[in-house]
Formats: C-alpha cells, structure tokens, sequence
C-alpha cells in the first residue's frame, strides 16, 4: 500500500470534508453556483499536488504545487463567501471555520514549496 505523505493526506480529508459540509447548503442557485465552483477548486488542489509528486522536472513540480495553491487560495474564497451570505442557524459555522482555517494554512504550505523550489531553480 503507498504511503501518503502529510500534505497530501490533509489536502485530500479537505476535499472530502468540504464536500459533506456542501451537502448541507441550501438547494437555490446562488448556491448551487458556489457548491459547483467550490468542489472543483476543493479537489483540484489536492489533484494538483499529487500530479506534482510525479512530475518530470523541478519546473515541472513547481507549476503543480503553484497550481495547487492558486486552486487552495480559490477554496478560501468561495469558503469565506459562504459564511458571509449562510443565514442558517443550525448550519455548520464551527466546520466552516475549520475549513477556512484550513485552507488558510494549506496555502502558506504551498506557498512555501512554490517560493523553496523556485529560489532553487534559479
């Protein structure tokens, strides 16, 4: 069985804990709009950066991992949308906070990697 590392594994139990915390929004099309933008951007990061753990150059691993991060940032966004427009009581709030919270610090790990390997490329 292949061993995952940290960052992969949290990039992927992101994607999956914002996917059950979508399934909990409201069915209206502001927020089927949001659920459809945030899933893509949720799981293409994770995606991304397992691409990179395969890739054919250090060039190569830099543009996934810096794909990576502009997807995180992406979450970040649609993630702090909802909170600001959810006027749901008995929502999830402590779960979006953690989600927020979350891609906050997956993106300054990213960032890191993206600013390491490309001062080592040059």
């Amino acid at each position: 069985m292949e061993k995952r590392n940290d960052l992969s594994k949290r990039l992927f139990d992101f994607a999956v804990r914002v996917i059950k915390l979508l399934r909990k929004l409201p069915n209206n099309h502001e927020y089927s709009v949001i659920r459809y933008q945030l899933i893509k951007s949720s799981s293409s990061s994770g995606a991304n950066y397992e691409e990179s753990q395969a890739g054919t150059s250090r060039a190569d691993f830099n543009n996934k991992v810096r794909i990576a991060l502009k997807e995180k940032r992406e979450s970040n966004y649609w993630l702090r949308l909802i909170k600001a427009t959810l006027e749901i009581k008995s929502f999830d709030f402590d779960e979006l906070n953690f989600l927020i919270e979350e891609s906050s610090e997956l993106s300054k790990i990213l960032g890191a990697i993206v600013n390491k390997t490309g001062k080592e490329r040059r």
